[in-house]
């Protein structure tokens, strides 16, 4: 849901332990990490040690990538660099004494193979690096979807949708908070052994421990489907998260994913694999006999000079040896007809691997896309149980308003009133159906909303931020401050929550307040024009609220 500031403008030091650490102790989840691992199965966690997923995370300072990049839109010049045995990253925009300094970067998120990017923290807050390496190119830039900013972004939290399927170990964010997290914020790095076996502290006392393989195949295939399916929306159940899943438990009994069908543009999306898989002939036509481990293995990374032998003889293994001494005998690589790479369409600089496996090598024709039809929104993968998402699927249109299908407003308002009338106390709907009340001029009805949401769910920083709006803007001023001092409290880096506190302060001569409530903001968004601007007129002489 998009935040609303006041007046009505929208907007909407840790070290992780090493991933081989040698121990059988488990954690409060059972987790074990990978070295008690080891010692039955050696041959398979060599291979795996050397694959791509157990690279997924780890501490900065291991196999940094280093470089400087100058962001000409924004005129901010970045520089990773090593200094007094750390990585940091630097910022400034020359001529500019306002935007100037460094962070230090904790871990890095991404093997390499195709980019990475880092982490780093203010306050015990995680954020994302405003700068990635992007491999496909060679070549640092923006994160994705701030090529075009002004301003440098150093507030993009690191939430635990995307961590998620990075590291091992996760420790849930702080309550209240989207990404303020213990220490250390996650126990083993890259993708370990159990995040595809479940924990193993049974396992190595003699017990059982989960095989994929052996799994019906529903449960089999989510076990890849919790990090390569992105959809288009992706809807946590109530009280759930993604991160509370465990192999051989029902992925669906934690989140709900949508996918958009009909009128949408075509291409595909950096973590689309299993989504295109299931689109593909060869998926369909072979049903549950295959699945993603006919083609790949996940104990292992394929050396490129292995892999078109590699996966030419999983296609063979099922076409035969018959059709594939007369199918283009002079280019053994399948996958370079039926399998081409394209550039993702939300990741910049990024190729992916199109995993549709198209029969003809050309591309197909390109749909037309017309701006004023509704595309159909239905869930991922399909099942009788998933017909009754009614929560789910009004949540998912509103996020796919949010992301910029306006026109979908009549669409998710219709299922967001059809839901809360079969789940009256879920936070989640009540708080989005505020927000659309509040957008429609319809103030009493958003505050009744707010409020019985914030009787829900008192953390909900959304509701908070916009009830403390109507507060404001009807003369509640103090009901108003203290709401949005509890959501800046927990949220910080949401600069739109300071700004409306500032506002409030200035109004009623609280100079001191607004003051230090700017030099809050700055801490974490220190490009903000409008609050550098309102610092410096607040620190002349005399004080100044005017931006």
């Amino acid at each position: 849901m998009v935040v609303q500031s006041l007046f009505g403008a929208m907007v909407r030091s840790q070290q992780p332990r090493d991933s081989t650490v040698s121990s059988t102790t488990a954690d409060s989840s059972g987790y074990v990490g990978n070295e008690p691992c080891a010692k039955c199965h050696a041959e398979i966690f060599n291979s795996y040690t050397q694959s791509a997923m157990a690279h997924a995370s780890g501490p900065a300072t291991e196999n940094p990538i280093f470089g400087e990049f100058a962001h000409k839109r924004s005129g901010v010049h970045y520089a990773i660099y090593s200094e007094s045995g750390k990585v940091w990253l630097s910022f400034e925009r020359p001529g500019d004494p306002g935007l100037q300094g460094k962070r230090e970067l904790l871990y890095y998120i991404g093997q390499g193979r195709r980019g990475r990017t880092y982490l780093f923290a203010v306050d015990g807050f995680v954020f994302e690096s405003p700068v990635n390496w992007y491999a496909d190119r060679k070549m640092w830039d923006m994160a994705p979807a701030y090529g075009d900013s002004t301003e440098t972004p150093l507030n993009l939290p690191a939430l635990t949708s995307c961590l998620n399927c990075h590291v091992s170990g996760m420790h849930a964010p702080v309550e209240g908070t989207e990404n303020k997290y213990a220490s250390p914020m996650f126990l083993y790095s890259g993708v370990t052994c159990e995040r595809c076996h479940g924990p193993g502290a049974a396992h190595v006392h003699g017990g059982s421990i989960v095989n994929p393989v052996k799994l019906p195949p529903k449960l089999r295939d989510q076990v890849c489907m919790q990090c390569h399916l992105e959809g288009n929306a992706a809807i946590e159940r109530a009280g759930k998260h993604i991160y509370e899943y465990q192999p051989g438990s029902d992925l669906s009994d934690y989140v709900g994913y949508f996918v958009l069908t009909g009128n949408v543009p075509q291409g595909l999306r950096a973590t689309s694999q299993f989504e295109a898989f299931a689109q593909s002939v060869c998926k369909r036509k072979s049903g549950d006999a295959m699945n993603c481990s006919s083609c790949h293995d996940a104990h292992q990374t394929v050396p490129l000079e292995r892999r078109v032998a590699f996966y030419r003889a999983k296609c063979i293994a099922c076409h035969g040896d018959a059709f594939a001494a007369k199918h283009h005998r002079s280019q053994p690589d399948c996958t370079s007809c039926h399998m081409l790479a394209s550039l993702s369409t939300d990741v910049a600089h990024t190729e992916v691997t199109d995993h549709r496996i198209l029969k003809r090598p050309s591309p197909e024709p390109a749909v037309q896309h017309s701006s004023a039809e509704l595309p159909g929104l239905v869930p991922f993968p399909a099942s009788d149980a998933s017909q009754h998402d009614e929560r789910e699927l009004a949540l998912a249109w509103q996020s796919i308003v949010d992301s910029g299908m306006t026109m979908a407003q009549p669409q998710a308002e219709r299922l967001l009133h059809a839901a809360v009338v079969q789940f009256p106390d879920d936070a989640a709907l009540l708080s989005a159906l505020g927000y659309v009340a509040q957008k429609r001029g319809d103030d009493n009805q958003a505050r009744a909303l707010y409020n019985k949401a914030l009787q829900q769910d008192g953390n909900s920083i959304d509701a908070a931020t916009n009830l403390g709006v109507l507060d404001a803007n009807q003369g509640g001023i103090q009901e108003a401050i203290s709401l949005w001092l509890g959501a800046f409290e927990r949220a910080p880096f949401r600069s739109e929550i300071g700004m409306n506190l500032v506002r409030v302060y200035c109004q009623t001569g609280k100079l001191d307040l607004a003051r230090g409530v700017v030099v809050r903001i700055l801490q974490f968004n220190p490009d903000l024009a409008t609050a550098k601007a309102l610092l410096t007129n607040l620190n002349g002489n005399p004080p100044r609220c005017a931006p």
